[in-house]
């Protein structure tokens, strides 16, 4: 228990002390652009604690659960199937370096071409952008399989969907997770992008109309929500990364005992 506390605070301290200090520096501000903090946590409250909730917050983050979940089922199955064949990666790899380097916000104009502008156009630039740390980083792991434990599996005909199961994805799940958590951080980001191109609802298009109509203090109260979301989804991942990792930690851990 006094472990977890020591983790908490040293979680917490850093945090603490820069809203304490944007709180004290800004308390008596009568920049219009630059309000008081207390104006902001008021705004934040009247704003979010509404129907905003369900008309903007959960709209936007069902697009970027859907858009993630679609990037990673696509990008470990491309992943896996890249990693395994020397031939495919040496055909698709100029392909997917060309693709990559491509930034999806530029791909918004075509895409609402082609998707329109509705939830769907959104959900696949999530898709566009979450995908590549999670497929680059899956034929990484996948082709650093060790080669003991292959062999092994070849010695006891352990074939087909057994060992891409518990050979394949489990020496690659360390690298996958680590895809996924880059993967989190950049739909987040596309999320906002995405509803800022012919929205009428969602987080990114409501900061937007906040800073058009000059509502700054809710137009602050957005962008903090933002960094709140993200702060939520990356200790959730780090729970399930735990959970899935289990036994990756484990090996860690006494690896490093004297």
């Amino acid at each position: 228990m006094t472990s977890a506390l020591r983790r908490a605070a040293a979680l917490l301290t850093v945090p603490v002390l820069l809203v304490a200090l944007w709180w004290y520096s800004s308390a008596n501000s009568t920049d219009f652009y630059r309000p008081p903090l207390s104006r902001i946590l008021v705004a934040f409250r009247e704003t979010w604690f509404g129907a905003r909730l369900a008309d903007d917050v959960l709209p936007s983050l069902t697009r970027l659960l859907l858009g993630y979940a679609a990037a990673l089922l696509l990008g470990v199955a491309v992943g896996v199937a890249v990693g395994t064949s020397y031939r495919l990666r040496a055909l698709v790899e100029p392909i997917l370096e060309f693709l990559r380097a491509i930034p999806p916000p530029v791909l918004v104009p075509i895409i609402m071409l082609v998707a329109g502008i509705g939830d769907l156009m959104k959900v696949i630039v999530i898709v566009s952008g979450c995908v590549w740390p999670i497929l680059l980083n899956t034929v990484e792991g996948v082709r650093n399989v060790d080669e003991i434990l292959a062999d092994t599996c070849r010695s006891y005909r352990v074939r087909g969907m057994a060992r891409l199961r518990h050979l394949v994805l489990r020496s690659a799940s360390p690298q996958i997770v680590t895809g996924a958590r880059q993967a989190l951080s950049i739909g987040i980001i596309l999320m906002v992008i995405s509803e800022m191109f012919a929205a009428s609802s969602g987080l990114g298009f409501t900061v937007v109309q906040f800073q058009r109509g000059f509502a700054i203090p809710q137009m602050w109260s957005g962008v903090l929500l933002l960094g709140l979301l993200g702060v939520l989804l990356s200790l959730l991942f780090r729970l399930a990364e735990r959970r899935i990792l289990r036994w990756y930690h484990g090996i860690r851990a006494i690896e490093r005992e004297p």
